[in-house]
């Protein structure tokens, strides 16, 4: 099976890209990315015309079997990927399309008119999607196509040197995605701030970028906040190692595909803290994973976090269930056979 990939440039941190990098090690088929969004430092608008062209090109002359696009449910994703699916339409070519993100937004416009997106879309072989809520969106608005469930990955690398039975147990809550309102940055600091003078040993690390990084470092200063330590984005070592100090993963996310930050921590042995947002639902057991709250009240996770604390026994639990788990449901070199066996089903 020959198959290309259509995807963001691998080189870039996060998201899809990541999503790609880190399971180029493990196809058992011919496969090829072609990088389609902005690179090189040039804006994906300016490129998207190239892009077509390029794509017009494989589509001709590559002799694929298959095609992956990998679009998120949102209004500039969704028309630049549905000139794609009509140029491998043309030449009838078996394409796949694996919605990532899910928009909020996106979802309430499609609950009031989905007849264009479902004439575009069911031109599509199969779907692919990270959460069952996602498949029952797509099924209500008119989605024909076979819709497959998978998950994002956790590098096999990343863990290669680690052992759970030597992960130290110190007080250091873990926040490590963008720095956003809606990924639950200041839900966590306000959370902190409730537990600090009861815990005095207790720390908090903050690792990523983005728009709040300034205005969260201003909160921790207003409210003197101690222990606090911002990482800024990290990757490597410094990932591995953030990652095996932690003993609490907080994400009290607004919205989620499937986070793959919560599936890291998860195999590192830390119990996890977040909302119940798109494909974590579909796994997580209460009390077995560690803890869903649907609500945004610092109150609510600062109540769940003392009880880990209080509890060693019951922390200690969780994460070696978790660690288990991922490494069980989550390492790359699995999900990319399961993927593999997706496209050539």
């Amino acid at each position: 099976m020959k198959v290309l990939i259509n995807t963001p440039d691998t080189s870039f941190f996060g998201g899809v890209a990541n999503h790609y990098k880190g399971l180029k090690p493990y196809w058992s088929h011919n496969v090829k990315y072609n990088f389609v969004g902005g690179r090189k430092r040039i804006p994906g608008p300016i490129l998207l015309i190239y892009d077509y062209l390029k794509f017009f090109i494989l589509c001709a002359f590559g002799n694929y079997d298959v095609i992956l696009l990998n679009p998120s449910l949102g209004k500039t994703a969704i028309k630049r990927d549905a000139l794609f699916l009509r140029i491998a339409s043309v030449f009838k070519i078996k394409t796949v399309v694996f919605f990532h993100g899910w928009s909020p937004d996106m979802v309430n416009v499609l609950n009031i008119s989905s007849k264009k997106f479902c004439n575009t879309f069911n031109k599509a072989d199969k779907i692919i999607v990270l959460a069952k809520s996602f498949k029952t969106d797509l099924m209500k608005w008119g989605i024909t196509r076979p819709i497959y469930l998978t998950t994002t990955k956790v590098n096999d690398e990343m863990l290669k040197d680690f052992d759970f039975n030597y992960k130290p147990w110190d007080s250091n809550i873990l926040f490590l995605t963008r720095i956003e309102i809606y990924k639950g940055i200041f839900t966590t600091l306000e959370a902190y701030k409730i537990l600090k003078p009861d815990f005095p040993n207790l720390s908090l690390t903050i690792a990523g970028d983005g728009s709040k990084l300034e205005d969260a470092k201003d909160f921790v200063k207003e409210y003197k906040l101690e222990d606090v330590t911002f990482l800024g984005s990290i990757s490597g070592d410094e990932l591995i190692k953030t990652f095996s100090k932690a003993s609490i993963y907080i994400l009290p996310s607004h919205g989620e595909g499937m986070p793959t930050s919560v599936l890291e921590a998860m195999a590192f042995g830390i119990p996890i803290i977040s909302r119940p947002v798109g494909g974590l639902v579909d796994f997580f057991k209460e009390s077995e994973n560690g803890y869903l709250i649907e609500s945004y009240q610092p109150e609510k996770y600062a109540g769940k976090i003392t009880q880990l604390l209080k509890e060693s026994d019951t922390c200690k639990r969780i994460g070696e269930y978790n660690h288990i788990y991922a490494k069980n449901n989550f390492m790359a070199s699995k999900v990319a056979l399961k993927l593999e066996e997706i496209l050539n089903y």
